[in-house]
């Protein structure tokens, strides 16, 4: 039953509560901002992606946490991007699954549409969604790819190009001959290349000579890259992904700094801007081999990038600077180990020492594959322990699946990077969950205008809807 209290009206409590409730929308509507397409004034000139391929929390942390141990340098990532622009989360899943590969991923970034694992930028519905940087072309902007791996790998094909599978790599060089990207820069010449001139392409066609037929100038190595002053530009360092940091040769190999800054530097000649995509892929592939040194190394090369876009934006506000990565690779998991399996009392953390034993480090574990050969001999894998490996020491386990070509586990499939991770590992607190991806949420940072669009906890479609609706077609 109700009362109602005597001498009040019903009615001017339904107007009060109805005008409470508007002043509530309104204040709610300038904390969070206006719904929908963003303002032309707020739309970006420019546009910088900055893509570390299989980072998230836990890499972006080891970045900031070993840079300030052993370069005493900040990690612009971490403590400028993150810190003073926008924040948001980006869930990974792909169409019809849990764990994403690098091509569905990618393709929901640059379309706003989910793919299977292995599609380039088409549904399963068999349609091709306006990629990133055709958008950009429609738009009138200039665009430019760049990677660490080749320049047809899965990320830069998703931002640009479709095809069925990410694996058509010949196909892929041919959309990009096409495309005509104004910058186009990385790995994978060998798919440039007819097999009469050392390449891998089941045709007579030279792409190389074909876009110097465009009027593209080439560079084949770091002098070249540096003499480049035109306005577009193809630069290809290696035949298949450059380097890793610690092997990389800086006469043949720039570094991810170096690649970001030429490509800015012929990018900025744009009169109606661009877009730019600058990768670090070799973050997820030492993840993949659980290389933590290797890890560590191409989180600081990418950093160094991420400082080279954050200048340009300084000098030029009307951009955009975006750093992200995919998914996570690894299960990257620094924690605390026993130093002796027997004592339980005997614990270590990953710490500054072993951060330090990380640093040692002289080879990749991919360089420790490639000189063991195809039938592993104990005496080189001893002789490359010592040499590049100090202060480790090799169980008898890890050493029997070493050189007996053998996997421990079902989710570590890289025969013998794994298992010298988990040397590293025991030695150091450094390890890893898987060889393969995980779920984990990516972190996406925003500086300049748009970014409030990536605020908050988001799904990466909705990440690509938010870069087409900063784009727009003129």
């Amino acid at each position: 039953m109700t009362h109602s209290r005597p001498g009040v009206d019903s009615a001017p409590r339904r107007s009060l509560t109805a005008t409470l409730a508007a002043i509530v929308v309104v204040l709610l509507l300038l904390v969070a901002g206006p719904a929908g397409p963003a303002a032309a004034a707020d739309l970006p000139r420019n546009i910088i992606i900055m893509f570390a391929d299989g980072a998230a929390p836990t890499q972006w942390d080891f970045g900031r946490y070993s840079s300030r141990v052993l370069r005493q340098q900040p990690f612009a990532t971490t403590d400028v991007v993150f810190r003073q622009g926008v924040m948001g989360l980006l869930a990974t899943s792909p169409f019809d699954a849990y764990v994403t590969d690098s091509a569905a991923a990618a393709s929901a970034m640059s379309t706003g549409s989910k793919v299977r694992n292995g599609a380039i930028s088409i549904t399963p519905d068999g349609s091709s969604p306006r990629t990133v940087m055709e958008a950009a072309k429609a738009a009138g902007k200039r665009i430019g790819l760049v990677t660490t791996a080749t320049v047809f790998d899965a990320t830069p094909a998703a931002f640009a190009l479709h095809t069925k599978s990410r694996r058509d790599s010949q196909a892929l060089v041919d959309q990009l001959l096409v495309l005509e990207p104004d910058v186009l820069m990385g790995g994978g010449a060998e798919y440039f290349l007819p097999a009469t001139a050392g390449g891998k392409r089941t045709d007579s066609r030279d792409v190389i000579a074909a876009f110097r037929a465009k009027g593209y100038p080439v560079a084949r190595n770091t002098a070249e890259l540096a003499a480049v002053s035109a306005p577009k530009f193809l630069a290809l360092f290696s035949d298949d992904d450059m380097d890793f940091e610690i092997e990389r040769d800086p006469v043949k190999e720039p570094t991810t700094a170096e690649m970001a800054a030429a490509a800015l530097k012929a990018l900025a000649q744009s009169p109606s801007g661009f877009v730019l995509l600058v990768e670090n892929e070799n973050v997820d592939t030492a993840g993949h081999h659980n290389d933590a040194a290797s890890l560590m190394r191409a989180l600081w090369a990418f950093d160094d990038a991420v400082k080279i876009a954050l200048e340009f934006q300084r000098q030029h506000p009307d951009t955009l600077v975006i750093v992200t990565g995919d998914h996570e690779t690894g299960g990257f998991s620094p924690t605390y180990a026993l130093k002796d399996p027997g004592a339980a009392s005997s614990r270590f953390y990953a710490g500054d020492d072993q951060l330090r034993m990380l640093e040692r480090i002289t080879l990749s574990l991919s360089g420790v594959k490639d000189k063991l050969g195809k039938q592993p001999s104990g005496e080189v894998l001893d002789q490359l322990l010592a040499q590049h490996f100090p202060g480790f020491r090799l169980d008898a386990d890890l050493r029997q699946l070493i050189l007996g070509g053998k996997s421990e586990e079902r989710n570590f499939s890289y025969t013998p990077q794994n298992a010298l991770g988990r040397m590293v590992a025991r030695q150091t607190g450094y390890y890893w969950g898987t060889s393969g991806h995980t779920p984990q949420p990516v972190l996406v940072g925003a500086i300049g205008p748009g970014a409030e669009l990536f605020r908050g906890y988001q799904d990466n479609t909705d990440f690509g809807r938010h870069l087409h609706q900063l784009i727009r077609e003129k």
